[in-house]
């Protein structure tokens, strides 16, 4: 992995180069509230994000609280979460979910990754970006993107998100926290893609160890 003054380095030069936290900004899938952004990260597990809100916008359309959501029979659930796939599994866990809430925190969500991550179906992916969008808390949320990212370039070392996470909070700077999320995102989006990375055009490059492999391989 790259050594601390480099992690530094890279993080500065994304600081430039992509646009951050950009305005408008919303939290998991745009919902207005923790409770809804909860669900609705649940419900992104392997559904792509058109699926995902036409799940949200059906299921909310019923119930907009913990209270109103148990309520609900597990068809009618079922029925509205249809479109994200997986949906009696996540029709368990919302009703586990909306129980432990209101058992165990009155139905308000907690605003910190050890209270989120107590309650049924919220794994660290999903407590990072609820605290990160919704709570405004300086964390830096491992997706997709940035798991792929952070490893390739060397900023850490881990085979899977949650131990990429545990890496990233260890290594990153404290002022970076705040935008890392979205300059790695952004970055992953637009320059080091799944397939075929622009490397030519990357502005880490020189920090990369991906690339640095690719030079020793052709050398």
């Amino acid at each position: 992995m790259l050594d601390a003054q480099q992690v530094d380095e890279v993080y500065r030069i994304l600081a430039r180069e992509m646009p951050g936290r950009t305005r408008g900004a919303k939290g998991p899938k745009g919902q207005p509230d923790a409770f809804r952004s909860c669900i609705s990260c649940m419900l992104s597990a392997q559904s792509f994000d058109r699926n995902t809100a036409k799940a949200s916008r059906a299921l909310f359309a019923q119930a907009a609280t913990p209270e109103e959501m148990l309520k609900l029979d597990d068809r009618d659930i079922a029925a509205a979460i249809k479109p994200c796939g997986l949906y009696n599994n996540k029709t368990r866990s919302i009703r586990r979910f909306c129980e432990a809430l209101i058992g165990e925190h009155g139905g308000v969500v907690p605003d910190t990754r050890e209270g989120l991550m107590s309650l049924p179906g919220i794994g660290r992916k999903c407590a990072d970006i609820v605290m990160s969008f919704t709570f405004g808390k300086d964390v830096i949320a491992v997706d997709t993107h940035v798991h792929r990212v952070c490893n390739r370039i060397g900023l850490t070392g881990a085979k899977t998100a949650e131990k990429t996470a545990e890496q990233l909070e260890a290594r990153s700077p404290d002022w970076a926290l705040a935008d890392g999320h979205f300059w790695l995102i952004q970055f992953g989006k637009k320059v080091c893609t799944s397939r075929a990375p622009k490397c030519e055009r990357c502005p880490v490059a020189r920090h990369c160890e991906f690339y640095g492999a690719q030079l020793s391989q052709g050398a």
